[in-house]
């Protein structure tokens, strides 16, 4: 076993046992759990995968409900969810990434006809190429994330039925030992976060050992990725869009319209780098994220393919933009309207170094401004008799650093 294994194992093992330790039963929860029983043997669920997957589990995740309620994809600014994902760090970890898998993302490529830049990005937007994989804070117990969501969230309870299912029939197949089933807090599963049933639907032995393992084998995760993309009409050799300046008289106006990238070039669009666009009649959509004053894009059909990994435009977006950097082009022309000056990735480590000195951040150390640096910011904002935006801003970390 290496050593990658060994710690990923271990882990698992304390998630799983903390996820399990004795704390006061909810009765009501512990009754699901059986009730539930028989609806997954009627799914072809053994009643013995079952029982060890819910064994010691007596209450719900309380944390599994917290995240639920702030998804980024939806709640955060859109340069403050590209800031987050498309940085030096995580190019540099992705070009690292590229050379060191080399010969597998060349198989890979090869098979599948996904472009392997893309699939470095999904895999750092998934899970910082699987450094998430080794943090008991995030990981999870994944039949007690489920059975949770199945229990007490209305909105996602047959989503969550539906998944632990899947799941248990995934450790049933022996792809994975029930004690070593650990997702995210909706139950996404691995470096590149598969939900259970678009893991049995897209699932692939890249390495050959015989089972589709996206916890433990990265060429694997890798594939079945590709395999995803593919199956929904991933178009091999193009682009998933362009960044464009749209002409004055289109401000506000065309947002969303399908055209041919010729009829787009025809109405004086043109890219931001100044590149001709490729010849040929791909199809596009407008999208302005942060509106006419912000970097506009022609997405063509890769993207709206990103969106089935995760439907969110920010989402597909940072994927495109974190690509293209792994690859080797340049970041946006067009800044986004922040109204205030950015933090460099190590400035962002910075920041949050300086706000719990103060005691105002007690979280972790990741040069990702989310919601708790943000309430760290504000709360010195607060104290210092500043607007209270919650911008990592030059100015900002400049104060800090005369106090």
């Amino acid at each position: 076993m290496t050593l990658n294994r060994l710690a990923a194992g271990l882990c698992a093992f304390l998630i799983l046992v903390g996820a399990s330790a004795p704390a006061a039963a909810d009765a009501g929860f512990v009754r699901w759990i059986q009730n539930f029983e028989n609806v997954a043997a009627q799914s072809g669920v053994s009643r013995q995968v079952y029982r060890a997957a819910f064994a010691g589990i007596t209450e719900p995740d309380p944390e599994v409900l917290q995240k639920a309620r702030y998804q980024p994809e939806f709640r955060d600014k859109v340069w403050d969810y590209i800031d987050n994902r498309v940085n030096d760090e995580q190019v540099a970890k992705g070009r690292s990434a590229r050379s060191q898998l080399s010969g597998w993302l060349d198989r890979i490529e090869k098979r599948f006809g996904v472009d392997r830049d893309v699939l470095l990005a999904i895999w750092s937007m998934e899970s910082n190429y699987g450094a998430i994989l080794q943090r008991e804070d995030v990981m999870r117990n994944l039949p007690r994330s489920l059975a949770t969501l199945a229990y007490l969230d209305k909105s996602r309870a047959k989503f969550a039925r539906q998944q632990l299912i899947a799941a248990l029939k995934i450790a049933q197949s022996g792809d994975i030992k029930v004690s070593e089933l650990i997702s995210s807090w909706a139950g996404a599963m691995g470096h590149t976060q598969f939900i259970p049933t678009s893991y049995l639907a897209y699932k692939v032995d890249m390495d050959g050992d015989g089972h589709a393992n996206v916890w433990e084998s990265v060429p694997d995760a890798l594939a079945t990725a590709a395999n995803l993309l593919r199956k929904n009409g991933w178009q091999t050799g193009r682009t998933w869009g362009y960044e464009v300046i749209v002409p004055d008289k289109y401000r506000g106006k065309l947002e969303r319209d399908n055209r041919t990238i010729a009829q787009w070039a025809s109405l004086g669009f043109r890219r931001a780098n100044g590149r001709p666009f490729p010849d040929g009649g791909e199809r596009a959509n407008l999208l302005r994220p942060a509106g006419d004053n912000g970097p506009a894009f022609l997405m063509t059909k890769n993207f709206f393919v990103l969106k089935r990994y995760n439907n969110a435009d920010k989402y597909a977006l940072a994927v495109g933009l974190l690509a293209d950097r792994i690859g080797g082009y340049p970041g946006l022309v067009v800044d986004w309207p922040r109204g205030y000056k950015p933090l460099s990735t190590d400035e962002r480590y910075e920041l949050q170094k300086h706000l719990s000195r103060f005691g105002l951040y007690d979280g972790k150390i990741d040069g990702k401004i989310g919601s708790g640096s943000k309430a760290a910011i504000m709360a010195l904002q607060q104290q210092a008799g500043m607007p209270q935006d919650g911008n990592a801003s030059k100015a900002l970390l400049e104060f800090l650093r005369k106090r």
